[in-house]
């Protein structure tokens, strides 16, 4: 394919020499001359491991040659990669200048559509919040082009998951690649780019794959920094906490696996909250600041809130809970983040009706009763006996549960308001459906 890539920035000069090297022709674009004449020497106007021998070896074949002229790069390619800069402006916000710029560059020259063939693929693989491409830029392209983006101009958001210092080695291997599609066709084009590498292929909606760029660096950023304050606090307690983590590593079971990654009701339990809250303690008798353990516990009870506020905004007060134990299958209410849900939901006056088929209140004994009896003394004149009990009563229904009964129950269309705290089976489906609402999706 003819590709033109915008930055030779380390994103657009890898980008631009592995395209090349896997034989597509390819203009590099740049406004910076000093970038230009390095690439169209055969040398890297960045320092990366392989670059310099790739760029070399494609320049030589004429595989790759770099411009600083957009009309040119937009006239002999058919696909254009957007690889600028998007820093952080001073208050943290995104910086979509370049982008805008570019997008604007880009539009103008096709804006001579007439004197160009076939249909032109612009493909952001710069790194930009959800909604960026589709209310920003697409509008611009559109405007400039006079036509509509996904029929008369391909439009495709690929971001890049390359590591400086390993990034030629990530372009040929990836962890995954990603095309945000405005249409099937956009697709194809971004596809037949990447065409033999290793890899799974995602392909999926503009706003999606702008946000897994934003996915991925907030995890990786957040593993640094767990693993830091964990190295932190066990230094202080006299253990290796290079040994703790090859022993945490290991387990790939819970640890390095999907288990607790899917958004979801806040945890709680027996375990979680009092470990976590012992942990941050130790560190502050050892005076160790540890902000990421610290925040969990508040960070848990805020996203319980939000549920609350759910209930709120529908402005009805008959409310059905289904579900109150903290974990399917059992009658353990320590901590249940369902039993404190039904505690700020009483407390403010919700007439409420509660069905979880495991928790009666004649069985609960020991630290589960003396728990229950504290948090939600009321609770036997709220239990109700039934599925049908609850929904016959509840203007709001609050799934907690993958009970098979309240699935089966549970009415679509007309009816209670459903607030779903555990993405239901059928999700997808009911989002479409009028008083169906996701916690956070």
């Amino acid at each position: 394919m003819k590709v033109s890539v915008f930055g030779l920035g380390y994103v657009g000069c890898v980008s631009a020499a592995c395209l090349a090297s896997m034989g597509h022709e390819v203009i590099g674009v740049d406004v910076n001359q000093v970038k230009v004449d390095l690439v169209n020497d055969g040398k890297a106007p960045v320092v990366e491991e392989r670059i310099g021998e790739l760029i070399a070896e494609v320049v030589r074949t004429g595989a790759l040659r770099a411009t600083d002229d957009v009309r040119e790069a937009i006239m002999d390619s058919e696909v254009s990669l957007v690889c600028v800069g998007t820093p952080s402006e001073p208050n943290g916000s995104l910086c979509t200048t370049y982008l805008e710029r570019v997008t604007e560059q880009i539009g103008a020259v096709l804006a001579e559509g007439a004197k160009k063939e076939g249909r032109h693929t612009v493909v952001f693989r710069s790194t930009m919040l959800p909604g960026t491409c589709l209310n920003l830029l697409v509008p611009i392209l559109e405007k400039y082009v006079g036509g509509m983006a996904g029929v008369d101009i391909g439009v495709a958001v690929n971001p890049e998951f390359l590591r400086e210092g390993t990034s030629v080695r990530d372009f040929f291997d990836p962890p995954k690649t990603v095309i945000g599609e405005l249409d099937p066709a956009s697709g194809d084009a971004v596809a037949a780019l990447y065409d033999g590498l290793p890899g799974e292929v995602f392909r999926v909606p503009v706003p999606t794959a702008e946000a897994i760029k934003y996915a991925d660096n907030a995890f990786h950023g957040l593993k640094i920094g767990f693993a830091n304050e964990l190295g932190a606090v066990y230094q202080a307690l006299g253990v290796d906490s290079h040994q703790v983590m090859d022993v945490f590593l290991a387990d790939r079971k819970l640890n390095i696996s999907p288990a607790y990654l899917r958004p979801g009701f806040a945890f709680g339990g027996s375990c979680l909250p009092k470990d976590l809250r012992s942990l941050v303690h130790a560190a502050q008798r050892a005076d160790i600041s540890v902000p990421i353990l610290a925040h969990v516990l508040p960070s848990n009870s805020d996203h319980l809130q939000r549920a609350v506020e759910l209930v709120e905004r529908t402005g009805k007060r008959r409310v059905g809970l289904f579900g109150l134990s903290f974990k399917p299958g059992t009658d353990d209410l320590r901590e249940s983040p369902l039993v404190e849900l039904a505690e700020r939901l009483f407390g403010k006056g919700y007439d409420l009706r509660i069905y979880d088929a495991n928790v009666s209140l004649s069985r609960l004994i020991g630290a589960n009763r003396e728990y229950i009896e504290t948090r939600l003394p009321h609770l036997a004149q709220l239990l109700a006996e039934s599925v049908d009990e609850v929904l016959e009563h509840a203007e709001v229904c609050l799934v907690g549960t993958r009970d098979p009964a309240v699935l089966s129950a549970l009415p679509h269309g007309d009816g209670p308001v459903i607030v779903d705290l555990i993405h239901l089976p059928d999700a997808d489906a009911r989002r479409t459906e009028p008083g169906y609402v996701g916690l956070a999706w």
